[in-house]
Formats: C-alpha cells, structure tokens, sequence
C-alpha cells in the first residue's frame, strides 16, 4: 500500500509537518542536519542520478532519516531520487497504525508492503533474531531493486558505530566497524548507505521530544510485552540487546573519565596502523606481521 505521493502531501501540509521541517532548518541545524549533509559528502554517499530507497521502520532513527533526505532534496544541488520504503514483517494493529498515522502526520510518502517474516522465524530453535535481520534485509534489497532503486538508505547512527566497535572487542575478539556504505553481495549494483552515521542519538531524542513526537520503539513479535511476558527463546535473543546496552554504559562511564572517549573510539577506525597489528583479513583471506617480517 502507498500512503499519499509526492504532489499530495505537499497539497496538504500540516502545522507539525512544519514545525518538525523547521526544526531541522533551525534548531537541530548544527546537530542533526549538518552532520547528516556532512556524512553524505564525506564518505560519498549520493551520487547524480540516485534512485534511494530510504527504509523506515517506524522508530525515531529512520523517520528522522525520511526528513533529512525530503531536506536536503529541497536543495536541488543535483538530481536523484527517493522512494520511502517501510516493510510490515507482521506487526500488531498498534504499531501499523502508528507508523501508517506517523507517515501522514510528517508528509512522509511512504510505500508499505507486507511480509510473513515474523511468522516465519517464530518458531526457530537457534538464532531467530539473526534471522529475521538478514530477512528484512534481503526482502527491503529486492523490493528496492524492483522499484528501479539503486541504494537503500538505513539509520544507524554514530552512537551504533561506537557500540559496535567495542562490542565487537569485548564479545566478539575482532576489531571491526559498520560502514557508511556497503555493496550488496547477493543483490548485484545495489548500495547499502547509512546518511545519520555521524549524527548523536541524544540529539535524535532531543528532536523528537522537542517535536512532541512518538515512534515505534518495540514492534518485535517476540517483545510486543517488552519484558513483562517474553518467553525464554525471546530472553536469550535479547542477549545482544543486552550487549549492546552493556557496552553503552561501558561508554558512559568511561565518559566521566575521558570526555574524547565517544570521538577516540569512533576515530580508532580511521587510525589503524597495520605496522603494529599481529593478524588481519583482507576479503576473507588471513594475512600475519610474520609475512613480511
């Protein structure tokens, strides 16, 4: 289904559809949208001639991302595209509406299509989340392509990246970021871009707070009770949600510390000397110091 297009919604402008677009002009200018523009400049993210699928979940993250994207459009440096792509997996009535209600309220076209992909991992013994995740983005790629896209457009944002990297120490014994970009092995000519990479969740927050908005915030199947009822197959998947808000009070408190901390971390990727690294992969081959030693 399509909620509203282009032409319709700029007929039927709400008084929160300016106040939110107003904001970002304004007041979240030096936070939220610079560093938004600023991402796409520096690690070339859109490109003459795009076609974007910018993929909306209904939470604060990517209907942030929809209204940066409608921004900056608005600016008319070069020509590309947008297609506002939200994919329902199985969600209750509750949280249709709301993103369907969100949609319309912030002039937002989106293209909503249904999948069965919480049916179909509901009953997996080993890792459903992961699952499920590489589901959505298998389907959101193929949808994308169908509509003639060549990216898709997600929201992570700089505090997932500094999750991420440490997460990735402490759990998972590599060193390893998300990338502000990606190329689809399994969808050929098709681009994952991620535009809020340099943008602070507590500024997200703030906008949406200050906007007097409210968004999805736990649409899973397995967390619909968000903790009062989650059986034990959603408790042990909910074991890298634990991680990850683990190693975000890690951040915090190294925070008190080093107030660089969330920069360093951050710039630790764009800093790797090779000279002092013992092992390293490079496109899935193993490479050693004692190599060239």
């Amino acid at each position: 289904m399509s909620i509203g297009s282009e032409e319709e919604m700029s007929d039927s402008v709400s008084e929160k559809q300016k106040e939110v677009e107003y904001s970002l002009r304004k007041r979240f200018h030096k936070k939220i949208f610079s560093p938004f523009a600023r991402a796409l400049n520096r690690y070339e993210l859109l490109q003459e001639g795009d076609k974007v699928a910018v993929c909306i979940s209904g939470g604060k993250d990517s209907m942030l991302l929809a209204k940066c994207f409608q921004e900056i459009k608005k600016h008319k440096k070069f020509s590309f595209e947008l297609v506002f792509l939200s994919m329902d997996p199985g969600y209750n009535g509750h949280n249709r509406r709301l993103l369907e209600n969100n949609a319309k309220l912030l002039g937002v076209p989106l293209t909503i299509f249904n999948t069965d992909i919480f049916d179909s991992v509901a009953y997996v013994e080993k890792s459903p989340c992961y699952l499920c995740a590489r589901m959505r983005r298998g389907y959101l790629y193929s949808k994308a392509r169908e509509m003639g896209c060549n990216k898709i457009a997600l929201a992570h944002h700089y505090d997932d990246v500094i999750e991420t990297i440490l997460m990735g120490m402490l759990y998972g014994a590599q060193i390893q970021t998300m990338m502000p970009k990606l190329k689809s092995t399994n969808f050929e000519g098709m681009e994952l871009i991620r535009p809020l990479y340099l943008v602070r969740e507590d500024d997200i927050k703030r906008w949406r707070d200050e906007n007097g908005l409210e968004f999805l915030r736990c649409a899973c199947r397995f967390t619909d009770h968000c903790g009062s009822d989650v059986n034990e197959l959603a408790k042990r998947e909910l074991e890298d949600v634990s991680k990850r808000r683990e190693t975000a009070k890690i951040i915090k408190e190294l925070k008190k510390i080093n107030p660089y901390i969330e920069s360093n971390i951050f710039k630790s990727m764009e800093n790797v000397n090779l000279d002092t690294v013992i092992s390293y992969k490079h496109k899935g081959e193993r490479h050693s110091f004692l190599d060239e030693y």
